[in-house]
């Protein structure tokens, strides 16, 4: 199977995540998805396939020479819940027929859906280039290179992808997320990031009889939304600065929620927007009465650059990589994160490097074929100069 094919084969799987559902993966999609892929893995000569009760799936390429490091690499299965993943109608096309896909791609085949769903290329493209490049190093076994360890992961667009991950099973030095977006993205920074729950208690009565006694919880929450900083949000923001973003609401007069997510290179400015939003609730507190709002914070996963800087030789490897197949590297910050960050506080340092898509999380993502293929070969560079002398 083509890489391709094999990419247009992973979309069809619904697989959004759902961070309300409170089970490892948190939808059972990704489970169905996660069963496929290790058959596939085991059809295409990998070993030690295994897919635990959690849906976290590793398997081995074993090593054809002796004495050379174990590196691994790693996607995620699941898409975001920002758009549906559902009966994704894929179509290929030439940059020029979508005014949506950026002019650098002109002349380029480039995979879009029907504009009703997203895409998956995050990070199904991420998938399937793994699975494409070790697919190909078993079919050349002429080609060297050391243990080549591969992982998927459930829920990392809910920011719990790492939560189960086995970092000791895996048994790699380091590894590589292919989880970035525009070809030649090589990325070290992220965000320190947290998940904040915002719950307002309101009273509700009757209407009639509402004067004085009524507390619309709705009406708080619209409150609260406007004393958030109006410029601190993602569409007001760019390179390092950090955000404030609304994700969701659900309310009725006795009970209202907001989900916001809390982004920031920062990591005293990240826990300044922390105490903020306690702060603010506290404000909140005192105006409608104390118990009204309570806030429920938590971390998901921290800036990973102090984690690589010791290891920056993952990161001359990469960029040899890519130049080695006719990709300029941009070595520039993640406005978001990745499984990688939390792997490489637990010991397993993990860069992310592109997968080729655009516009991730909607309805417009594409991905131009051409950087598919080119983050393929990049994997099977990384995999031949690791074991270069």
């Amino acid at each position: 199977m083509n890489i391709v094919d094999r990419f247009l084969k992973y979309v069809s799987f619904e697989t959004t995540s759902d961070e309300n559902t409170g089970t490892t993966p948190s939808t059972t999609g990704q489970m169905v998805f996660a069963q496929y892929l290790a058959e596939e893995l085991k059809t295409i000569g990998l070993t030690e396939v295994s897919l635990d009760n959690n849906g976290y799936i590793m398997a081995t390429l074993p090593a054809n020479t002796e004495g050379k490091p174990t590196i691994g690499f790693i996607a995620h299965m699941d898409t975001a819940p920002d758009a549906s993943g559902k009966d994704v109608k894929t179509s290929i096309v030439k940059a020029e027929e979508r005014d949506f896909i950026d002019a650098r791609y002109a002349g380029q085949e480039v995979i879009v859906t029907d504009n009703t769903t997203l895409l998956g290329a995050d990070d199904k493209a991420g998938i399937a280039e793994i699975v494409s490049a070790m697919e190909y190093l078993i079919e050349h076994p002429e080609i060297k290179h050391g243990t080549v360890r591969v992982g998927f992961t459930p829920d990392e667009e809910i920011g719990q992808g790492a939560d189960h991950f086995d970092v000791q099973a895996f048994g790699a030095q380091w590894a590589y997320t292919m989880d970035g977006g525009t070809i030649g993205e090589l990325e070290y920074e992220n965000f320190n990031a947290a998940g904040c729950k915002v719950h307002i208690h309101g009273m509700n009565v009757h209407p009639g009889a509402a004067y004085n006694k009524m507390k619309n919880a709705m009406t708080i929450a619209a409150d609260f939304v406007q004393h958030m900083p109006k410029n601190e949000t993602p569409e007001t923001t760019q390179a390092y600065e950090g955000f404030y973003h609304l994700v969701g609401m659900q309310g009725t007069v006795e009970e209202t929620t907001l989900a916001y997510i809390i982004r920031d290179h920062d990591k005293a400015l990240f826990e300044q927007r922390k105490q903020f939003m306690l702060q603010l609730a506290q404000q909140f507190n005192a105006t409608y009465g104390e118990g009204t709002v309570e806030v429920e914070l938590k971390d998901q996963y921290y800036n990973m650059r102090e984690k690589i800087e010791p290891v920056m030789h993952i990161i001359q490897l990469a960029q040899e990589a890519m130049l080695a197949v006719g990709v300029t590297p941009r070595v520039k910050p993640i406005r978001g994160g990745t499984d990688g960050a939390r792997l490489s506080f637990e010991g397993l340092p993990c860069p992310n490097i592109f997968a080729g898509g655009e516009n991730f999380h909607s309805r417009y993502e594409y991905l131009p074929i051409p950087s598919l293929q080119k983050a393929m070969e990049v994997i099977l560079q990384i995999v031949q100069l690791a074991v270069s002398d």
